[in-house]
């Protein structure tokens, strides 16, 4: 779609040509839902691909930091390593994004969060795995806050004016955790009405997401592994389901019931990855 109010769209060369960012400009990584719709209070756009981070890295802890203009492609494209056991839940939960191979090859990750759509599949992966945003803020400084707490409704996140999302950083310890994924549609290629991530760590601690059918992502915690019980009532206390052409809320909360009992199952039968651990 054309973008009819812009005047200028800029490719930087360092972080100082970030400061032209605004409430009315902002940044561009792979634009596949800007271009989407109308945004007539835009003026500009600072292309954020023209800096040229690296798409991932291995962190000195053995941990992964990938950058926000990180594509899809890129993204699921990582190499597995024997402390990454949680690498698998990367590829579902971009698979569970309805896209082309165009938007595979476009869309980025930080972008994929930092529009913060119900629909938003690595939401749910990074806030699965208490992954970490570094923001930069104006003037050069920056600050740090988990996926989890950055999103906070639907199009609504915590950033303000001018700040940038440069990389989600997932620690070592989720890495190396046990992992499980469920999801449902109302037809086979439709928008998810729930999408559920589950982890185990190593010390045996049980950690669920909840997205795509909650306005903002829903993380329950259990130092171990819960009983049905105790599960369902964790999801009974979730008050952020909604309605909409791709499911009714309280459909939404009964599915997620069933799917995050069939994680907490799936996960008892998995031994926590072992402390020690290496990359």
């Amino acid at each position: 779609m054309d973008l009819p109010t812009l005047t200028e769209v800029r490719l930087p060369s360092s972080r100082a040509d970030l400061d032209a960012l605004s409430a009315t400009v902002i940044p561009l990584g792979g634009g596949t839902w800007l271009f989407s719709e109308p945004q007539d209070h835009l003026t500009g756009l600072v292309d954020l691909t023209a800096l040229g981070w690296t798409p991932w890295s291995v962190r000195p802890d053995g941990g992964l930091s990938v950058a926000a203009t990180c594509t899809i492609a890129e993204l699921v494209g990582i190499p597995p390593r024997d402390a990454w056991r949680a690498l698998p839940l990367f590829r579902q939960s971009a698979e569970s994004l309805l896209q082309s191979f165009k938007v595979w090859n476009t869309a980025t990750v930080g972008g994929n969060i930092a529009t913060a759509l119900a629909a938003g599949a690595l939401i749910g992966l990074g806030a699965a795995l208490d992954a970490e945003l570094v923001i930069w803020t104006p003037g050069g400084g920056e600050r740090r806050e988990r996926v989890a707490t950055f999103v906070l409704a639907q199009r609504t996140t915590t950033a303000r004016p001018g700040e940038v999302v440069r990389s989600i950083e997932f620690a070592p310890g989720p890495m190396a955790a046990a992992t499980a994924f469920r999801r449902i549609a109302l037809s086979p290629l439709g928008r998810a009405g729930t999408v559920l991530a589950g982890r185990r760590d190593q010390d045996g601690a049980f950690v669920l997401c909840v997205t795509g059918g909650t306005t903002r992502p829903e993380v329950i915690r259990f130092p171990d592994l819960p009983a049905p019980a105790e599960l369902a009532a964790a999801i009974g206390g979730i008050e952020t389901w909604f309605t909409d052409p791709h499911g009714a809320a309280d459909w939404r909360e009964a599915v997620s019931a069933l799917l995050a009992e069939e994680i907490r199952q799936e996960l008892a039968l998995q031994e926590p990855a072992r402390k020690g651990s290496t990359p």
